[in-house]
């Protein structure tokens, strides 16, 4: 399966100084948050990329074939991951940051953020990449190879700004394996912002305008160039 992702590519304004690379959910594809970045005003120009997840069959889902990050057997403390699915999915976003850079934008300046499945993805590369980022962002998700993380840490993500935000009612990633994920990066010293809303699997316009915050804030702490 080649690397190389195909991607939704949307700048809000000429040469953008920023860039938020979004991973959509199990099942959906790059144009999924797209409507997002209305709702996103930020003071500075950003490139966003949402790319597409490959197509591949889905255990949890019958087998189904679908966009997927990485097959999911059981969503459950206890389950088998998909170690080779997470890690090429890793390579693939890896991939994309470069572009980034080759395009002047320095790893200081690009975000990663998801939902659901690609939330997961986010943050396990955010967590491994070997230069610093300028946060993670991630949306009903969780940490998946948990215990690799401690052998596994980048040096330069040791004060990476993480968002993180769960719905209380949510039936499919339950908030619980969100917040043993938020525990588990806290008690490794990650400083992680925790959002909580009253909804299911979705996203809610409180939680855009919380993200908006939060992002703004990022983009002028980098913009002066500190984290």
């Amino acid at each position: 399966m080649s690397s190389k992702l195909d991607a939704v590519e949307i700048a809000t304004g000429p040469e953008p100084q920023f860039a938020v690379i979004w991973l959509h959910g199990l099942g959906a594809d790059g144009h999924d948050f797209e409507p997002i970045v209305g709702d996103l005003e930020l003071p500075a120009a950003i490139r966003y990329v949402f790319p597409h997840a490959p197509r591949r069959p889905v255990t949890i889902n019958q087998g189904m074939v679908m966009r997927a990050w990485y097959d999911i057997l059981a969503l459950d403390r206890s389950s088998v991951e998909d170690e080779d699915g997470i890690r090429w999915s890793e390579r693939a976003v890896n991939a994309l940051i470069e572009i980034e850079v080759t395009r002047g934008i320095p790893t200081s300046h690009i975000m990663l953020a998801g939902f659901s499945q690609g939330a997961a993805v986010a943050l396990y590369t955010a967590l491994r990449y070997p230069e610093p980022l300028c946060g993670a962002i991630v949306l009903s998700g969780y940490l998946p190879l948990r215990y690799r993380l401690g052998a596994e840490r980048a040096a330069a993500g040791d004060s990476l700004p993480i968002f993180m935000a769960h719905g209380s009612a949510d039936p499919v990633v339950p908030e619980g394996l969100g917040l043993d994920s938020r525990r588990h990066l806290e008690a490794l010293g990650y400083r992680v912002e925790w959002h909580r809303y009253p909804m299911a699997h979705n996203v809610c316009m409180e939680e855009v305008r919380d993200l908006k915050h939060w992002m703004a804030r990022r983009i002028v702490e980098g913009t002066a160039g500190g984290r």
